[in-house]
């Protein structure tokens, strides 16, 4: 599970307090968005970033921010946070309320559209009907646990397992930090195989099992709570792993990681701002692994790598 800087669409405890605020483009709603989860405690803010559901063309539908907050905001304190992220005339626009007692997660989750990459398409049970014949479909609720598919970070690691999957099967795969259990279940759909995965929380455990049992690879996806690669079931040598975590906890990772990659293995990095991968290239450099690809999302960086 990632730390608080990453979380998207987290419960707040008996959230009773919103802001909405609409924004000019995915960019600056998702500053927004995460600026606001790395100030406060994720049991009591939960911010979303999303584009809004609207019959208009893609290029003219607002990005919407919506912040769901355990007690009474700080009005001001938040209107200071919104203005470094993306401008003191935005954060004048910030709109303030109280939730009516109704399903935080459906409304949370009503205005995100689904979310492609490659042949993969994540969405909530409310776009059922968007999946297609030939998408490789994840339904992700909002959860005690990172990824609901809307992050870059997450986009980007989809990307590259599809890639990956137009050009080969891996035997055996591991997912470090799994969240939701996203990037695990979307291996399972592409390669058959047993994923191995870990994260260091317990609700992540329980919701990662729970969402691969409802999207159908229970018994290939296989979670067990770690910090990084210390537990015996995670134990071995993979052909691919995937690690959507931050700099830091990535950078201390580097030698087992390294370490549990087979030859021609693939690794895919994520979590990651654009000042971070300098330092990420050249901890993997000196475990004899080199970069392939990178792929930007919204800020937001996901390396390829391969041994």
């Amino acid at each position: 599970m990632l730390p608080a800087a990453m979380l998207e669409g987290l419960p707040p405890n008996n959230a009773a307090f919103l802001m909405r605020l609409a924004c000019p483009d995915a960019q600056a709603a998702q500053r927004v968005a995460d600026i606001i989860v790395e100030t406060f405690d994720p049991a009591e803010t939960a911010a979303s970033a999303f584009e809004e559901a609207s019959e208009r063309p893609e290029s003219e539908r607002p990005w919407m921010v919506e912040v769901y907050f355990g007690s009474a905001p700080d009005e001001a304190q938040i209107r200071e946070l919104v203005a470094l992220a993306a401008g003191a005339d935005l954060a004048a626009q910030a709109h303030f309320g109280r939730v009516e007692k109704v399903d935080w997660v459906a409304a949370s989750l009503a205005g995100l559209v689904p979310v492609r990459a490659g042949r993969f398409l994540v969405h909530g049970e409310h776009d059922r009907a968007a999946v297609g014949a030939s998408d490789r479909a994840i339904e992700i609720e909002a959860a005690l646990a990172f990824g609901t598919g809307h992050h870059g970070t997450t986009r980007g690691c989809l990307t590259f397992i599809d890639a990956i999957a137009k050009r080969r099967r891996p035997e055996k795969i591991l997912d470090v930090g799994t969240g939701t259990g996203v990037l695990a279940i979307a291996a399972a759909k592409a390669f058959h195989r047993r994923i191995a995965a870990g994260d260091i929380d317990a609700v992540a455990v329980e919701t990662a099992k729970a969402n691969a049992k409802h999207n159908g690879v229970g018994n290939f996806v296989h979670v067990v709570q770690a910090r990084g690669l210390d537990h015996p079931a995670l134990r071995g040598r993979y052909d691919l792993i995937t690690a959507n975590i931050l700099a830091a906890p990535l950078r201390r990772l580097a030698p087992p990681l390294a370490k549990a990659l087979r030859p021609g293995g693939d690794l895919v990095l994520s979590g990651l701002l654009g000042h971070d991968v300098p330092g990420i290239l050249s901890a993997y450099g000196t475990q004899h692994l080199r970069l392939v690809a990178r792929l930007d999302i919204d800020g937001w960086a996901t390396l390829l790598m391969r041994r």
